[in-house]
């Protein structure tokens, strides 16, 4: 049967896969070799691999095609070929509670271990809510920028795809909903987060007391915070950094999509003392620091496996450098705003320790940004003012 098939590669690919590059590359690479799957049977054996990395290092005692079978119960609330055609007892309680499945599986629930660093996390966190949230494939999610709320809404409707609004520019999807043929990606809306879109409360903040600041957001990546501020904010001065060119050349390509013209493009490796040469004189800083991204590995599973504690360390050190670079570039009575995508104490509240021990700063704002209960990511968000 090719249920049987499609069981034995996902057994295959796992056995095969170190965690030295992200699963979606490697599986990639690995159909992309092997040519004789179609693409049913792509999606189907990589559904199979992302449940069982979903598991974390939880059953891992167990053969590896029970894991994967007993993954995939966990993680479905439908009716699927597989587990139709091997388990056919378990599709009855395909809708139950994890709690529920576990018990027919004869698994304590106390048991399922799958996030593996539950001493580390910021407080908070509902740590047994948080551990079987992993179960659960994150939901895509679109913010609408100003000016394109109703035909986004009219396009979705029209399409007849079903979405919620979580916030009132806020769209939540099914993860596998293609929407590019739809709507203009970075014009009408952007894709992120809807914990990354809640920072923006902190950024209003910052432009209620200081009107159209000049801006810096030193950790750029793909942008979608200087986009979020420049909608927020309004026509802000805005220069923004990043370390790799790569990355840059693209956020350039993103912004112009976006409508957005007037902006500094600065390479830097904020790591380097040589950083201080830097424009000065910023009214506010976004600093959306390299972290673990911790608070997605529901997007980025095989983490749960593969990720080795001591990186949160490294990355503390880098987020570190990084703050006490670019704080001397803050105006007193600017507003410093620091994220973060973990849920490790030691890259948030420990952060925020850190800034105040060594400047004069005020804590304005500081929330763990809980996604976990709302098929989003975690994030931390922390808003600082210079004295």
């Amino acid at each position: 049967m090719k249920h049987f098939s499609h069981l034995n590669t996902a057994v295959e690919i796992i056995g095969l896969y170190k965690g030295a590059q992200p699963f979606h590359f490697f599986i990639k690479a690995f159909f992309k070799r092997y040519k004789k799957y179609g693409s049913r049977d792509r999606k189907q054996i990589t559904h199979l691999c992302y449940c069982y990395f979903r598991l974390g290092n939880a059953l891992k005692n167990r053969p590896l095609e029970e894991s994967i079978l007993q993954a995939l119960f966990l993680c479905s609330d439908q009716s699927n070929e597989l587990l139709s055609a091997i388990k056919p007892a378990w599709i009855e309680k395909i809708n139950a509670t994890p709690q529920e499945k576990c018990t027919l599986l004869h698994i304590p629930v106390e048991s399922l271990h799958i996030f593996p660093f539950p001493d580390q996390l910021s407080d908070g966190i509902q740590a047994a809510a948080f551990n079987l949230s992993h179960l659960i494939q994150p939901d895509l999610f679109l913010r609408i920028r100003p000016g394109f709320q109703q035909a986004v809404i009219n396009k979705l409707q029209q399409a007849g795809i079903a979405y919620n609004l979580p916030l009132a520019n806020c769209i939540s999807l099914p993860n596998t909903t293609k929407i590019d043929e739809l709507l203009q990606v970075n014009k009408e809306v952007v894709i992120q987060d809807y914990s990354s879109q809640r920072t923006g409360s902190f950024m209003q903040i910052a432009g209620e007391s200081i009107s159209t600041p000049v801006t810096w957001d030193c950790c750029a990546a793909s942008g979608g915070k200087s986009i979020l501020a420049k909608d927020l904010l309004g026509n802000i001065d805005l220069t923004v950094s990043d370390i790799r060119p790569s990355v840059l050349a693209n956020l350039a390509k993103r912004f112009g999509e976006a409508g957005i013209k007037n902006y500094t493009i600065i390479p830097a490796d904020l790591t380097k003392p040589g950083t201080r040469n830097l424009p000065h004189g910023f009214q506010f800083i976004i600093a959306d620091a390299p972290c673990t991204g911790a608070g997605t590995w529901g997007r980025s599973p095989e983490r749960l496996t593969f990720f080795d504690e001591k990186e949160i360390d490294s990355y503390n050190q880098l987020q570190k450098k990084i703050v006490t670079a670019v704080i001397p570039a803050l105006q007193n009575g600017g507003f410093f705003l620091y994220i973060t995508c973990s849920v490790f104490k030691k890259e948030n509240e420990g952060m925020v320790s850190f800034i105040q021990e060594n400047n004069v700063m005020e804590l304005v704002k500081m929330e763990l940004l809980k996604g976990y209960s709302d098929k989003a990511d975690t994030m931390f968000a922390a808003l600082l003012r210079k004295k």
